[in-house]
């Protein structure tokens, strides 16, 4: 039986990660967390029976009626995941908190010898070299959880990395593929978060409307495989049934295709190295099938071209794109900032910013304050009035 602890067990990729642990008799939850939603995490640990918990937010912490539920250990506080992976004994670590909140965990999960299961990307775009070093120095595993990275994973994996040339990343464009900058100055929150493929949470879902998910992305795949970014494509494919490709150096391309649905790339990495059925729609090619690809337009949408830029000067660069962006969507979402603005202090941040990489922890939580600090005087400068 694999022991599993799910961080960020209330959002999108906890309750599917959930779902597909119910169905498996291989698998059981030892620990759960959340950021403050602590109805449902209550009601996750009491249908699994898990005792363990961690809450991010002090004062939703404090609500748990512990009086009904003695048997329960709650940690609380910026650091309480973390404590959930150092205290709890598990054998793999699902992270799926979202933001630089996230870095602190998967970091304690390696330094304790554990494989990661990682949907928190930014474990890798804000310290992809501390986080790549400390899991070969403690033999852990990392087990992307993106549908984009599993299907690279398993790609690479099938291929071997001396055959191949270069990587694809597939994007559906999200709900602004095809508009010009015109058109998106007035674009509203709702039409940000209507994505047309998949359901997310809403900071992932506006990271995609930006583009910058993808730019994070390409991030991610530098670290996860070892490719310089100029090797690292990105193409749009609205359909979003072809996740990921590879280029041989013969000329050939490797494709994985799929219906768009989380809970298989997350039961891929939960059972790891196995494979297990999942009860998924099947995509069915013999109905006409039609897929479109097209370069992304990045003088419309920037932030796959500023990732690459932050990428090439090191985590220290790409900690303060992330930090940047988490604080400029953030302003998006409560309609204090114009969308294209997001990318407008992503970039004015990126200007101001050092390069090189980090040798603990400590250095990118001063970076990542540093830049969410600068992040939002821009955003107040570049606030709709």
């Amino acid at each position: 039986m694999k022991r599993v602890i799910v961080l960020g067990a209330t959002g999108s990729i906890g309750v599917q990660a959930l779902r597909v642990i119910a169905a498996s008799s291989d698998l059981c939850v030892v620990g759960l967390s959340c950021d403050r939603n602590v109805t449902l995490l209550l009601e996750q640990a009491v249908s699994l029976g898990v005792a363990d918990l961690a809450v991010a937010d002090e004062g939703a912490a404090a609500t748990v009626p512990v009086s009904l539920y003695p048997e329960l250990q709650v940690r609380s506080g910026a650091g309480a995941a973390a404590g959930l992976v150092r205290e709890v004994d598990a054998d793999l670590i699902l992270n799926g908190i979202v933001g630089f909140a996230g870095l602190e965990s998967t970091l304690a999960a390696l330094e304790s010898g554990r494989s990661v299961a990682l949907a928190n990307k930014e474990s890798l775009v804000c310290a992809g070299s501390l986080v790549r070093y400390l899991a070969e120095r403690k033999g852990a595993s990392i087990l992307p959880v993106d549908s984009e990275h599993s299907a690279l994973f398993q790609l690479v994996g099938a291929a071997g990395t001396a055959a191949i040339e270069s990587l694809v990343i597939t994007a559906s464009g999200g709900p602004f593929r095809g508009w010009d900058r015109d058109a998106l100055v007035p674009v509203t929150k709702e039409q940000a978060l209507a994505h047309p493929t998949w359901s997310m949470g809403e900071k992932i879902t506006v990271d995609s409307a930006t583009l910058m998910n993808k730019g994070l992305e390409v991030i991610e795949a530098h670290h996860l495989f070892g490719l310089d970014y100029a090797d690292i494509e990105v193409l749009l494919h609205p359909q979003s049934l072809v996740h990921a490709l590879v280029r041989m150096r013969d000329g050939a391309l490797l494709a994985h295709l799929g219906m768009p649905d989380m809970r298989v790339p997350i039961a891929y990495a939960l059972h790891y190295p196995e494979r297990v059925p999942v009860a998924v729609e099947r995509l069915d090619l013999s109905q006409g099938v039609a897929l479109e690809f097209a370069a992304p337009d990045e003088d419309t949408f920037p932030a796959i071209r500023l990732a690459r830029e932050a990428g090439t000067r090191g985590d220290r660069t790409t900690c303060a794109l992330s930090a940047a962006n988490e604080v400029a969507v953030r302003a998006f979402l409560r309609g204090s900032l114009p969308f294209l603005g997001i990318t407008a202090v992503v970039e004015e941040v990126l200007q101001a910013s050092d390069s090189g990489s980090f040798g603990a922890y400590e250095e990118a939580v001063a970076v990542d304050r540093w830049a969410r600090r600068l992040a939002e005087g821009a955003c107040v400068e570049k606030q709709i009035r």
